[in-house]
């Protein structure tokens, strides 16, 4: 299997018939469990390839790159990132985790934390969490909406549809001034979640891991399953589509991210800038000069 195949059950361009239950957390496209060396070495040549074209983004200094990514506690977003990335040159990539909104945050649009940490041309920026978080846990816990200081007449039934919209009309904004956007739903199951609170929660090496919040959380599953499949079904796009990738086998879940953004940078038609004659004439006179010497 080539890793530019695997993307397509998983990409979502237009969420008007998207249902999450169509999409099961450990889904592997036919590769078994046996089959995880097969799949090490799919990241491996997708990590190889990955450094290639970041180095070809950084050069033509064109586009901007945006990698979203979303999911439930413990669905493994930074071991993701972590081993995608691994062969990317640092100073061409920026992590950003966002996390709950600062008093500064909150004096301010919602938008405007993530805003301030979108990717220069030329750089890849990772949001760990983003302003989707809006339309997410603010909106299974309405308590965080009255935290946001909105002027009452603004916080009605037509909030949530609103700023879904604004979201959409954002990314098609970005889309057209050359920052690209891809985002990622790392969907794993209850169970699976369970199991690694469990772990984490027995292995003294990853008690830093875990939050009694965590925990708590598995209570509103239902209310969360249902938040994400109605921001899919309201933003996803083809300038900015969302991958509901299958997250209950780790391994897996680093080929398909990985799978995705190879195929985002190859749509780009990327390549090294071309010299002109008068660099030539400047690189030949430099090179007589480096040669005398």
């Amino acid at each position: 299997m080539k890793i530019e195949k695997i993307t397509k059950r998983y990409r979502i361009e237009e969420g008007e018939h998207f249902r999450l239950k169509d999409y099961k957390p450990d889904d592997t496209h036919g590769l078994k469990s046996e089959s995880k060396q097969e799949a090490q070495e799919l990241l491996k040549k997708g990590v190889e390839e990955l450094a290639r074209l970041q180095d070809i983004l950084a050069a033509q200094d064109r586009w901007g790159v945006l990698l979203i990514f979303q999911a439930m506690d413990a669905a493994g977003k930074d071991g993701a990132i972590k081993h995608v990335m691994s062969g990317v040159n640092p100073q061409g990539c920026q992590v950003y985790s966002f996390k709950s909104p600062s008093a500064e945050d909150l004096d301010h649009d919602y938008l405007w934390r993530c805003m301030k940490c979108l990717p220069n041309r030329g750089q890849i920026a990772i949001f760990n969490r983003s302003y989707y978080e809006e339309v997410l846990v603010v909106r299974v816990h309405p308590k965080f909406l009255e935290k946001q200081k909105l002027p009452p007449k603004l916080v009605d039934k037509e909030i949530w549809k609103q700023r879904f919209e604004d979201i959409c009309n954002f990314e098609q904004y970005l889309a057209r001034n050359g920052v690209i956007v891809r985002k990622f739903f790392l969907h794993v199951s209850k169970k699976e979640q369970k199991r690694r609170f469990l772990e984490r929660v027995d292995d003294p090496l990853k008690n830093w891991k875990f939050s009694s919040n965590d925990a708590a959380e598995r209570d509103y599953w239902d209310q969360y399953m249902d938040a994400y499949e109605k921001l899919i079904q309201e933003t996803a796009t083809k300038d900015a589509p969302w991958y509901v990738v299958p997250a209950d086998n780790k391994w897996f879940t680093r080929v398909v991210v990985a799978a995705a953004v190879i195929e985002a940078l190859a749509d780009l038609d990327l390549a090294y800038p071309e010299v002109g004659e008068e660099k030539l004439r400047e690189l030949a006179a430099a090179r007589r000069k480096l040669v005398k010497k």
